[in-house]
């Protein structure tokens, strides 16, 4: 699966002809240089795309709408090298609908102390020219980020690279589609929500199947197509027979790989990214998909248990938004089991019947086959593993009934004290930011569900401007929180959102 289209952001300069061809020719050679540089700089997941010098109304308005219809097109960087007139920017700015970063820096790093005169100070004013575009962009409401320094600096582009990804997460928001096998399980809350309201806000499609119709494209994979990729399985994970016959083991094994590649074809087929089941409607399929399940995930698929469709889209969201990450460490559906308790050693065993990305795990990954209690079927294979230690961010979407809140979880994930011989399903373990007890109470108190967005890639900074982006609220939990000032935040967030 494709995780994304080869994005470009587009490079626009404002300026305007106040001071001459000559001053217009240095700028256009100033943000050329610029442009070349950030793209050799290996810094940037994305390619940046130069445009021409903007100094009048029609041209602005036209590049932006340009930028609008280009599907290529993942976000505009606007610098103004020399003052540039902001009521130019209003037609564009309003009819503008992609992600916004002001690069506010400038072409010389140092004052030149012993040539500067009027002419240079004309010609590089940034610091008059970002102003004034910066204040129209505030009066005008427009979410955008801001990137201040130099454009040499690593720090700068390092912001750069990650707006950009916080942008595709943006971008693809309004290409999720979400199919629901079955519906969510009774009586549950969190896994509630307005669909209609998520597509206005997210852009995200969520639509319903019956379980059958799925079954039907798994009942449809041939004999040799599930053998080869059994023999893909058992080449790749270490197999625990644990006293299970080999062959009854295989046969379990076959079943998990026969509902991957019957699901994949149909997501394909549907044109679907994202995928919910719940386990009290499973129709004809003989197990629970897990170990299934939990291959769509590697591929880029998000999930979401027990009709988990804000999880399965914000899955799929964080995948696209590290896709091709250098040295990315995972992403994955996780869900708050059971606690540790014991002084000094507190934190949360996340885990989930069966369905565990396995982009998260350190060490071996093995199949194992054991009973469900849940699901009235034949025992489902699954991966089993633990997962990475180091920082994390755990998000929660949640519907309060008149809009969305994203809660953002700074957390620390370790290595449990000893081996669970006797738990059947992968594991992640940490320990909220900022500490246990404060961490857990200030999550209860923003109402996060029991199941998590959780990745090791994805910042609570890009989530934050992701969600800015989409006009919803943001709540961080990190190790700035104290339970007094967070309440103070969720009462502001109740004034500026719940409108």
């Amino acid at each position: 699966m494709k995780l994304q289209r080869d994005y470009k952001f587009w490079f626009c300069t404002g300026s305007q002809d106040l001071y001459g061809d000559e001053c217009l020719k240095n700028v256009a050679e100033h943000s050329r240089i610029i442009v070349d540089e950030l793209n050799k700089s290996g810094v940037l997941p994305f390619e940046v795309v130069l445009k021409p010098t903007l100094i009048t109304n029609e041209l602005i308005r036209k590049t932006f709408n340009e930028a609008n219809i280009d599907e290529d097109c993942a976000g505009v960087i606007v610098w103004c090298h020399t003052f540039s007139p902001a009521k130019s920017w209003i037609l564009g700015l309003q009819e503008y609908r992609k992600p916004l970063l002001h690069l506010h820096t400038q072409f010389n790093e140092e004052i030149p102390y012993d040539t500067i005169d009027m002419d240079f100070m004309n010609e590089n004013q940034s610091a008059h020219g970002d102003r004034e575009w910066g204040h129209m962009v505030t009066r005008m409401g427009i979410e955008r980020k801001v990137v201040v320094g130099h454009w040499t600096s690593q720090a700068v582009r390092e912001k750069i690279a990650s707006w950009m990804r916080t942008a595709i997460g943006i971008v693809e928001s309004s290409h999720v589609r979400v199919m629901r096998v079955a519906d969510n399980m009774r009586n549950v809350a969190v896994t509630e929500g307005d669909k209609v309201e998520a597509q206005l806000k997210f852009g995200w499609e969520v639509d319903a199947y019956p379980v059958n119709e799925i079954a039907e494209a798994v009942g449809a994979v041939s004999e040799s197509d599930t053998n080869a990729l059994v023999d893909e399985y058992y080449d790749k994970y270490e197999i625990l027979l644990e006293g299970r016959d080999a062959d009854e083991f295989k046969r379990h094994v076959a079943v998990q790989a026969q509902i991957e590649i019957g699901f994949e074809r149909f997501l394909e087929e549907k044109n679907y990214q994202a995928i919910v089941t719940h386990f009290g409607d499973l129709g004809a399929l003989k197990q629970l998909p897990g170990l299934a399940i939990q291959r769509l995930m590697e591929k880029g698929y998000g999930f979401g248990a027990e009709g988990d469709w804000k999880v399965a889209a914000m899955v799929r969201i964080m995948k696209l938004m590290s896709a091709g990450m250098k040295d990315a460490k995972g992403t994955s559906m996780l869900e708050d089991y059971t606690y540790n308790l014991v002084p000094g050693k507190e934190g949360i065993l996340q885990a989930h019947m069966l369905e565990i990305c396995p982009t998260i795990a350190e060490g071996p990954i093995s199949i194992k086959c054991q009973p469900l209690s849940m699901g009235d079927r034949e025992d489902p294979a699954r991966l089993v593993f633990t997962s990475k230690e180091g920082p994390g961010i755990a998000t929660s979407l949640i519907d309060l009934g008149n809009r969305f809140r994203l809660i953002i979880n700074s957390v620390d994930c370790k290595k449990v004290e000893k081996a669970m011989p006797k738990l059947p399903v992968a594991t992640a373990f940490w320990t909220p930011q900022p500490d246990f007890a404060t961490g857990c109470e200030a999550w209860i108190l923003a109402g996060g569900a029991h199941h998590t967005a959780f990745s090791y890639d994805v910042t609570a900074e890009q989530m934050g401007d992701w969600a800015a982006a989409m006009g919803i609220e943001a709540v961080y939990i990190d190790n700035n929180t104290n339970i007094r000032d967070f309440k103070k935040d969720l009462m502001l967030g109740n004034v500026v959102f719940g409108k």
